[in-house]
């Protein structure tokens, strides 16, 4: 166990003092994670809310598909998009693969189901009175979405969090979509993945440990959110 505990003392070294290689996969990963959150709640946030606000033929059909691919495995996502974008492929000529934006598209495609399942759900668990009480206040189109969702903001928080939380602990669309490019697309798992194979363990553990941390806080900061849901404020 000496080598596991030596590598605590290396990665305590390695973040203090501000190690290159080791804060370049941390802000890439906060990087591809935090575009890919943006680009999933402007997507699936409006498309959760008519999932969940309107009824129409199909619904339970569409809602039963957006509720199998929150299980989707994050190689196939990596499998398809990795065809659509490689030089074969039909958007092949945007450059896209081996890059972040790239390894951001993937991650979307990932957390969106995530994003439109719960914000349809919260959506859904509302105040049946209140849809009635906006159209008795002449409330049309945009007013009654941005209301409705106003109502339930911190669920609609809780599925930025929760799909945030599943962006930056992923590997397989990291490793297939980015390549593992060091000072390019080396993320914290797959950095992990590579120096702990090539036996460095201390940028192993102080990447973990970020890691950890960030997985802490986006937990606490779910908690937080979840309290303040119950409480109605």
């Amino acid at each position: 166990m000496g080598y596991l505990f030596n590598g605590f003392i290396k990665a305590g070294e390695l973040l203090f003092t501000g190690d290159a290689q080791t804060y370049s996969a941390i802000f890439t990963t906060l990087k591809v994670s935090t575009l890919s959150i943006i680009i999933s709640l402007m997507i699936g946030t409006p498309a959760g809310f008519f999932l969940g606000y309107l009824d129409f033929p199909g619904k339970r059909q569409i809602r039963a598909v957006v509720d199998t691919l929150l299980a989707l495995p994050t190689v196939v996502v990596g499998l398809f998009v990795y065809a659509m974008i490689s030089r074969q492929g039909p958007f092949g000529g945007l450059g896209l693969l081996y890059s972040v934006p790239g390894i951001a598209l993937a991650q979307t495609i990932l957390v969106l189901p995530i994003v439109v399942s719960l914000t349809a759900t919260a959506v859904e668990s509302a105040d049946r009175r209140l849809k009635m009480t906006l159209y008795t206040l002449g409330a049309r189109g945009r007013q009654i979405v941005l209301t409705t969702l106003g109502e339930v903001r911190f669920a609609v928080l809780a599925a930025a969090v929760t799909a945030y939380g599943r962006a930056i602990s992923e590997v397989g669309i990291s490793m297939m979509i980015g390549g593992n490019i060091k000072w390019h697309t080396r993320t914290i798992t797959t950095a992990i993945a590579l120096e702990t194979g090539k036996g460095d363990f201390a940028m192993g553990i102080s990447l973990g440990m970020v890691l950890l941390l960030i997985a802490f806080f986006i937990n606490w900061m779910l908690l937080v959110l979840r309290r303040h849901s119950q409480h109605g404020f």
